[in-house]
């Protein structure tokens, strides 16, 4: 079934389509050797060119897949590490003609829920500001802060790369000096939970994700394996997101 030009290449994890359009626009893509213009369909069987470069165009799955992963500690979210620790993607199934994309990432340490599909777009689209999508963790932090400090957390604390904020935070445990926490958080900034909590004098030692947007972590998913998405699954995402 031909699509959109920009729908299709953003398909392939190539870029969003705002972006493939300026791509467009500026004369940057050919298919079958012509200038690509807007509003062209394709279906995947042209010469596709970007710069020049043809797009290899191997055999692909079906339809696009989507999955969630419970990430345990000790795996980072990049393709590779020159330390050699081990990465995500090494326990992920393989895919034909695509690639996995990781729907924002956790740091070394951090465990939790992690989206990945092979639908570039999608992960655009969920990873985007506007989208303004909450992520929801359990925090077990070391401190001792005060209602005061708790409800700046809530108001907004500068940060070296500007002012930051949860969305709510609730103590789950509040006895002596290690506690437990419940919060909620609207942006993707690298580690802005421990960052935040750091800012009131407190040490992040435990912190799980447990939701983004409206999918949540399954309770029986263990720590290093995936589940697939149900095609039903990724619809009813694809429509909160509209």
């Amino acid at each position: 079934m031909a699509e959109r030009l920009q729908k299709w290449l953003a398909g392939q994890g190539l870029g969003s389509r705002r972006e493939i359009e300026r791509w467009i626009t500026a004369g940057r893509i050919s298919v079958d050797g012509e200038l690509a213009e807007l509003g062209l369909k394709v279906d995947g069987v042209e010469r596709i060119e970007i710069d020049g470069k043809a797009i290899r165009m191997p055999k692909h799955e079906k339809k696009p897949r989507t999955l969630l992963y419970h990430k345990p500690p000790g795996e980072i979210c990049t393709r590779s590490d020159p330390q050699g620790r081990r990465t995500i993607f090494e326990s992920l199934p393989k895919v034909l003609g695509a690639r996995w994309v990781s729907v924002g990432r956790l740091d070394f340490q951090t465990t939790g829920l992690l989206i990945l599909t092979t639908d570039g777009e999608l992960a655009n689209r969920l990873m985007h500001p506007s989208s303004e999508l909450q992520r929801e963790y359990i925090v077990r932090a070391f401190g001792e802060p005060t209602e005061e400090q708790l409800a700046e957390l809530k108001h907004g604390v500068e940060l070296e790369d500007g002012k930051a904020k949860f969305e709510d935070i609730i103590v789950t445990e509040g006895e002596g000096a290690n506690r437990s926490y419940r919060v909620s958080v609207s942006e993707g900034r690298n580690r802005i939970v421990r960052r935040l909590f750091e800012a009131i004098g407190c040490r992040v030692n435990r912190l799980l994700r447990v939701s983004y947007g409206p999918v949540k972590l399954p309770r029986d998913l263990r720590p290093g394996k995936y589940r697939e998405m149900a095609e039903r699954e990724v619809d009813i995402l694809r429509e909160f997101l509209k």
